[in-house]
């Protein structure tokens, strides 16, 4: 893999002496049931003053903690402060990357890089994700061995799947729900036996269906990687006229002690690709899946015949040929070369020159933004749409939205006054930033798609 340009390299030689004498017989095993050793790391209290450095330049240093070998710039993360450091946490919470950064940190042997406090706060997370992973699976299992017995046609999407070429670590990934295709045919089955379980359907958008079980009206930060009581399943309804059904191309795998139905390696390739596409043409996207994608490619770097496969299954597909080529291309401005030719010859390098122009231009502000996002996306969006790729919504409706949210929280049967004013709260105050994101984004966007256009007229002179 070949670093991008201006970038200085440790070897990893090098790393390894500079923590070997802090780090020494501290290791923290990240493996599934593992203990976690208590360690003491040199920045214990945070007694000195620190320079504040930019939201950008600490979110790209822990970004390129992934590199290999570990870049020099990432030797930052070593003077944050503890409160910049949990500035950062939020960052890396939101986007789902803050438990791969900390099994990558302890892989490193850099773990006295973090102050005692976040060492013990990401250390603490690791452990409350793991039990959750496990209570996740064994409900997945729990519903898919009914789903067995019914005989609906069906397959996971996402989530276990993704292991073990894009994710190497299960109890690493953040994950908010269960995801499985459904034949049209056995959704009225697979309903019922969700519903059987206590789900109850919660909203439907197009062929997606939502169940929820236990809602509770909104997550917090603090709760995101504890095992709740709160479940999530979307069922994905495959047409009976799909022109190219994926239920018919189906491997199945042993995991955790029953078989489960997988989409073949060339359909979960591209569902997870135009996935990520579909997240980063939105307005604020979890870096994770980028990453993900990464390390599936570089999975089957070197599998020229899955290249193949793939190239002749999707490169006549206008929107998977191009999507492909965004994302891509905006994994590469950030982290550097990466994909194989095989796959970026028909993807990347026939992106229109606007759409490279996006990327190039704003896509690291898009990899590093803060959440709620922005509406730049809307300017790619713009460009892939002249390129043949219709977007889900029209520019008008996404600058100028003409329904109200959707509710956070639906009513519980039987509530009681406090759960309903609390569900009141939530809708509200979910209301109002959405107003605010409107209104300010709206006037962002106006701005920068003037200076857009003279861009545009300037590449196509």
């Amino acid at each position: 893999m070949r670093p991008s340009s201006g970038r200085t390299f440790l070897s990893t030689d090098q790393t390894r002496t500079s923590t070997a004498l802090s780090a020494a017989n501290r290791t923290v095993a990240l493996s599934t049931g593992a203990k976690i050793t208590d360690y003491q790391p040199a920045q214990a209290y945070d007694i000195t003053p620190k320079l504040r450095h930019s939201d950008e330049a600490v979110r790209e240093a822990a970004l390129l903690v992934f590199l290999d070998p570990l870049p020099e710039s990432c030797s930052l993360l070593r003077d944050l402060s503890t409160r910049e450091w949990r500035h950062l946490l939020r960052w890396l919470d939101i986007s789902g990357l803050a438990l791969y950064l900390f099994d990558r940190i302890i892989e490193l042997q850099i773990a006295d890089w973090l102050p005692q406090r976040t060492f013990e706060r990401l250390k603490q997370n690791f452990l409350d994700n793991t039990r959750r992973t496990g209570s996740m699976i064994a409900e997945s299992v729990a519903i898919q061995r009914d789903f067995q017995a019914a005989k609906v046609s069906y397959a996971n999407l996402k989530g276990l799947s993704y292991w073990p070429c894009s994710v190497p670590k299960p109890e690493l990934r953040s994950q908010f729900d269960l995801d499985f295709l459904i034949a049209e045919s056995s959704a009225p089955a697979a309903r019922e036996i969700l519903e059987r379980r206590g789900y109850r359907l919660h909203a439907v958008s197009g062929k997606t269906w939502e169940f929820k079980l236990n809602e509770n009206p909104g997550i917090s930060l603090k709760n995101l990687y504890r095992d709740t009581p709160s479940r999530s399943v979307e069922l994905h309804l495959e047409s009976q006229n799909a022109a190219r059904p994926l239920l018919e191309r189906l491997e199945c795998r042993e995991l955790h002690g029953i078989h489960m139905p997988v989409l073949s390696p060339v359909d979960l390739f591209l569902g997870q690709g135009l996935h990520a596409y579909k997240h980063v043409c939105s307005e604020f996207f979890r870096v994770a899946h980028l990453l993900e994608f990464r390390w599936h490619i570089l999975a089957r770097r070197d599998d020229v015949r899955f290249w193949d496969e793939l190239r002749s299954t999707a490169q006549n597909n206008q929107r998977a040929r191009l999507g492909l080529g965004v994302v891509i291309l905006l994994i590469t401005e950030v982290l550097g070369d990466f994909a194989p030719e095989a796959l970026t010859k028909w993807t990347v390098q026939t992106l229109p020159p606007a759409a490279r122009l996006w990327v190039t231009t704003y896509g690291r502000r898009a990899v590093l933004g803060s959440f709620p996002g922005s509406k730049l996306y809307l300017l790619l969006q713009r460009e892939l749409e002249s390129a043949g790729v219709p977007a889900k919504r029209t520019l008008r409706e996404a600058l100028l939205p003409s329904r109200l949210p959707p509710p956070v929280v639906r009513a519980l049967p039987n509530e009681n006054l406090p759960v309903r004013l609390r569900r009141y709260g939530v809708q509200l105050h979910f209301f109002f930033s959405r107003l605010r994101f409107h209104f300010v984004e709206g006037i962002r966007y106006a701005w920068e798609s003037r200076h857009w256009q003279q861009q545009i007229d300037r590449i196509t002179r």
